[in-house]
């Protein structure tokens, strides 16, 4: 067990990891009217990920590992999809995205501008669509 969890994280470890990123926790519906209106100025990003499951935890981590925009080009947010299921689904409805897990959306000027799933969303050249 040792050997999986070194692998894969645990939830105290990922905890400890969320603090030191500068995410912003998206845990209410109505943050997704702010964040879309917030996106007509600043490039929002919402990272939707599953707590349960190795893959997500594995791309979180590289996805944090090759941030490389300042904080004040984007927002980053943090959705955890299990304990925010209501959000994470009211998240494909108002940007119309089929839910992936993981996935990053791009919201810009109100819309989603571009997302990913798994392993693509470290291919995705984020600073395009600042």
């Amino acid at each position: 067990m040792g050997l999986f969890s070194g692998l894969f994280g645990n939830s105290t470890n990922e905890n400890k990891e969320e603090e030191a990123f500068p995410w912003i926790e998206l845990t209410e519906l109505d943050q997704l009217e702010q964040i879309k209106e917030k996106s007509k100025t600043k490039t929002q990003l919402i990272f939707k990920h599953s707590t349960s499951c190795g893959i997500s935890r594995m791309v979180i981590r590289s996805f944090k590992d090759s941030f490389d925009l300042p904080i004040e080009d984007a927002d980053v947010y943090y959705l955890d999809l299990l304990r925010y299921r209501e959000v994470s689904n009211e998240v494909g409805y108002k940007f119309q995205v089929m839910h992936q897990s993981p996935q990053l959306l791009i919201i810009k000027n109100g819309n989603a501008v571009a997302n990913a799933s798994h392993g693509s969303i470290n291919d995705m050249n984020i600073s395009e669509f600042i």
